[in-house]
């Protein structure tokens, strides 16, 4: 048993396909098929379940599996101390972030991080928040900017910014006519939301629960430019983080937005990384960095 070996069975577990599995492995389908099929003969078992149309793992499979990932996922971990301790700023850093923060985060920060780590080849996955807790737990990411709270004792948080929500009403709406609101004033309002699986919805729900207001029946979005479309289209009203509304975003004429007065509904972002990581003086390093050239995007209120 070797290392390659295991790195072919966790990519089949991953693809449940051979030939998807050979293309992330860099290897050709019969050579993976070879060595998986060498790995069951060395363990006496089957680790896999070959049917015309695809490829499951048996029981077993999927539990040598999850363990190989582990031990992988220690590999790699051995290998990033010995690079830090050579050169603590070079190496990869593969780094998460969910698809409402993205798009309107990456533009500002991205620049500055690639000036301040030049040696740092820094990965960006997009994914929603449980996908990127579930891969940051197998170690699959290094770190990743998620919303708070989060409620896992292995992940430590290192608070970046609040970012306030914005109200998106149709140019026409009665609220259109004012220059900011309060909590108050979304009581009995229903708001367009996101579709389940995104944290921003929850976020909003947490806002229209604390306010009265209901979710808008019968309309669930994809996306964060689908919400703003619909309202442009006069469609109903709806919640979007500050930053999705600042330059180079391209603001519609049709949409108006409202700030809240006061202490705003927010969300709390922080740069997320597990305890046991071996890069945690490095990713402290890098989450002040962040912090600082997040700091002048958003105005200042209570924490």
């Amino acid at each position: 048993m070797n290392l390659r070996d295991l790195r072919y069975l966790v990519a089949l577990a991953e693809h449940k396909h051979f030939g998807k599995a050979a293309d992330a492995s860099f290897v050709s389908q019969p050579t993976l098929s070879t060595q998986i099929k060498k790995l069951e003969d060395e363990l006496e078992v089957a680790l896999v379940e070959r049917t015309p149309r695809k490829i499951l793992l048996t029981d077993v499979g999927r539990e040598i599996a999850t363990r190989a990932r582990g031990v992988l996922h220690q590999i790699d971990e051995i290998r990033a101390i010995a690079r830090r301790t050579k050169d603590p700023e070079a190496g990869t850093l593969r780094l998460g972030i969910f698809p409402t923060l993205a798009p309107y985060l990456l533009p500002h920060v991205v620049p500055g991080l690639r000036e301040r780590f030049p040696r740092l080849e820094l990965l960006l996955i997009e994914e929603k928040t449980e996908v990127l807790l579930e891969r940051l737990r197998e170690g699959r990411l290094d770190a990743a900017v998620l919303a708070l709270p989060l409620h896992d004792d292995q992940l430590h948080a290192e608070f970046l910014f609040d970012e306030p929500f914005l109200l998106a009403v149709p140019a026409e709406h009665a609220l259109a006519k004012r220059k900011s609101l309060t909590i108050d004033d979304l009581a009995n309002e229903s708001l367009l939301l996101l579709e389940d699986g995104h944290c921003l919805r929850d976020q909003a729900l947490d806002v229209c629960q604390l306010a009265g207001a209901n979710e808008r029946d019968g309309f669930r979005a994809t996306s964060l430019e689908t919400l703003r479309q619909m309202v442009a289209a006069n469609v109903g009203i709806t919640l979007l983080p500050m930053l999705s509304v600042r330059p180079p975003v391209v603001q519609s004429d049709a949409i108006h937005l409202l700030s809240f007065r006061g202490d705003p509904p927010s969300r709390r972002i922080a740069l997320v990384w597990r305890k046991s990581s071996a890069a945690v003086p490095f990713l402290e390093h890098f989450s002040q960095t962040m912090k600082k050239l997040s700091s002048g995007l958003l105005p200042k209120h209570k924490s």
